[in-house]
């Protein structure tokens, strides 16, 4: 990389906290390099209380765009001149664009949903979903699913002092998608949440539960709405195969895991930075590559 550094390189970045861990570093340098682009893409690690001034660095430096992760998503909507229609719905972006100075909000984590499903051979035009969760994923996914034609949404989320947010967002995607019959239930309704299941066509794990330490839990707790026929996805990559997934996998239903998710809101990020498609077969090859060597050094 070093190599293809100059003085004309352009920079792009990640801000969140954590991002040690973050993939988009090697997702995006290869990409640049793949394709002859003169960009470099660094994880910068920000607190939400720094967003402001992550922001502003984003203009004095002239960054093409940059991605925005936990805990600045919300934060960094405050200082768009501009939002795409999903960010404006969500109330929160992942994805800005500078264009000259002007700042562009955007959020592709529902788009990298719906392009997963898609890469799965699932198309939600037309079709109902039944989804768990009503936090900033979850939300992204059901403002998407909805833009993108789903019939109906039926959404699952704990009956606390966040489920007036999950109403407030229901509303939202009434009214700027008239055509899409939405539902928010309680969680702990396992009757209602059987029925709901079993008269679409998709389920969607969008909260914490069956991921490390909570690896051991589903938050399906009858089974009996699973069959052939019915997709099952969660957005839970650590463990890649989750409980929800395996017992679903077990009744006959197609299951995707997370890890596509975030590959794809990547790709949906990558072209509105360059106007050019990541190699993504390629990408995905690179992906699977430090997968296999970290299961060899046993991580």
């Amino acid at each position: 990389m070093e190599r293809r550094i100059s003085g004309h390189t352009g920079l792009m970045a990640l801000f969140g906290s954590p991002v040690g861990h973050s993939g988009s570093p090697a997702m995006y340098n290869y990409s640049f390099e793949r394709l002859g682009l003169d960009y470099v893409y660094v994880a910068i690690d920000t607190d939400a209380d720094r967003v402001k001034d992550a922001v502003a660095a984003m203009r004095t430096f002239r960054m093409r765009g940059c991605n925005v992760t936990t805990p600045c998503k919300t934060e960094a909507l405050r200082y768009m001149d501009a939002l795409s229609p999903a960010a404006e719905l969500v109330g929160a972006v992942n994805t800005i664009v500078n264009d000259g100075g002007k700042l562009t909000g955007y959020m592709t984590d529902g788009e990298g949903f719906v392009s997963n499903l898609r890469d799965h051979g699932f198309e939600i035009r037309g079709k109902k979903m039944t989804i768990a969760g009503g936090g900033g994923a979850a939300t992204a996914i059901q403002v998407q699913c909805a833009l993108d034609g789903a019939r109906e949404i039926s959404i699952f989320n704990k009956k606390d002092a966040f489920f007036e947010r999950t109403l407030r967002t229901a509303e939202k995607i009434r009214a700027a998608v008239p055509g899409c019959t939405v539902n928010v239930r309680d969680i702990a309704d396992t009757a209602m949440m059987t029925e709901e299941i079993a008269s679409g066509e998709l389920f969607v794990n969008a909260t914490i539960v069956g991921m490390k330490p909570m690896d051991g839990e589903s938050v399906v707790k009858d089974l009996s709405a699973f069959r052939q026929g019915l997709v099952v996805s969660d957005i839970v990559y650590n463990p890649e195969e989750t409980r929800l997934l395996r017992e679903a996998k077990a009744a006959g239903c197609t299951c995707i895991g997370g890890r596509g998710m975030l590959l794809w809101q990547g790709v949906s990020a990558f072209k509105l930075f360059t106007g050019q498609d990541m190699p993504v077969e390629e990408v995905k090859e690179l992906f699977a590559g430090a997968d296999s060597r970290k299961e060899r050094n046993g991580q």
